[in-house]
């Protein structure tokens, strides 16, 4: 992976966007850090029915315009999801060293976190990570209790989306809504337990963390059927494809199901939140 990670990203710089931005061609790779459950090793590898941790890596890089995904990252996370001998999804994010030192002095718990626990890849000489500063418990919970407050209601207000649009037989519509409640339901759990979520519309990177925060989460989408898997990555395509494909469709059962288990999904963040905010 990581030797995957620093070649595209080699490639990228040489080919990409920026001219002969100086920001471009000095571009670096600082660190590459595994985190998550494996760096921490108590990774689920239960692959029969369908729960299977993934790896999860932090790429530190020179300038924030080397964050973008789309420009610097897709080649080499492309190949890497193709891997067969990774044989397991891979989370990329991508950060500037000044973002996470920042974040790391807040005393932000992902951050720290990644300080205690992570392993380091590849690590460029001469960038060193900032020295945790531990928030107290009254800033930790009122920054906590904030993000609740204001995201509580965004996924309630995506689920009334969805439950109208259905209403009017507008069903990609509804899906979309219902990919938006999930979305925001992940970013509530992962801001109140973590204080971070990362730049990410993919449900399936955000359920993968917010699971390894709270595992009770997993109860909102079963992995053992086909069925839920297929439900699931039907609504992981919803945000794109029910707004722009022609191709894109949704049964009403199919509906139903992720309508309950998004349902689900908000009491179960909710009940995961407040016992953190006790």
């Amino acid at each position: 992976m990581r030797t995957t990670l620093l070649n595209e990203f080699d490639a990228a710089i040489k080919q990409g966007a920026g001219g002969t931005s100086e920001w471009r061609k000095g571009g670096q790779v600082l660190k590459i850090i595994l985190f998550g459950s494996y760096a921490r090793n108590d990774w689920v590898d239960e692959p029969d029915n369908g729960y299977l941790s993934d790896f999860d890596l932090l790429v530190i890089v020179s300038h924030e315009k080397l964050t973008d995904i789309a420009d610097y990252w897709w080649v080499a996370e492309d190949k890497i999801q193709r891997d067969p001998a990774i044989g397991r999804t891979v989370n990329i994010i991508v950060h500037t060293l000044a973002e996470v030192n920042q974040a790391i002095s807040r005393g932000e718990y992902f951050w720290t976190d990644i300080t205690r626990d992570g392993v380091v890849l590849y690590d460029l000489p001469g960038h060193p990570l900032a020295t945790p500063k531990p928030l107290t418990a009254h800033e930790a919970k009122a920054m906590a209790q904030g993000y609740f407050d204001s995201w509580l209601p965004k996924i309630d207000s995506a689920l009334k989306g969805a439950t109208f649009y259905q209403s009017e037989n507008e069903l990609n519509d509804a899906a979309f809504s219902l990919h938006q409640a999930v979305e925001r339901a992940y970013i509530c759990l992962l801001l109140v337990r973590t204080l971070y979520f990362p730049r990410s519309h993919n449900i399936k990177f955000l359920r993968s963390l917010a699971e390894d925060v709270d595992q009770s989460l997993a109860k909102a989408w079963p992995r053992e059927q086909r069925i839920d898997r297929r439900r699931f990555e039907l609504l992981k395509r919803a945000y794109v494809e029910a707004r722009y494909s022609d191709q894109y469709e949704i049964s009403i059962e199919d509906l139903a199901a992720i309508s309950a288990a998004a349902a689900e999904l908000r009491d179960l963040v909710t009940s995961s939140a407040k016992l953190a905010l006790d």
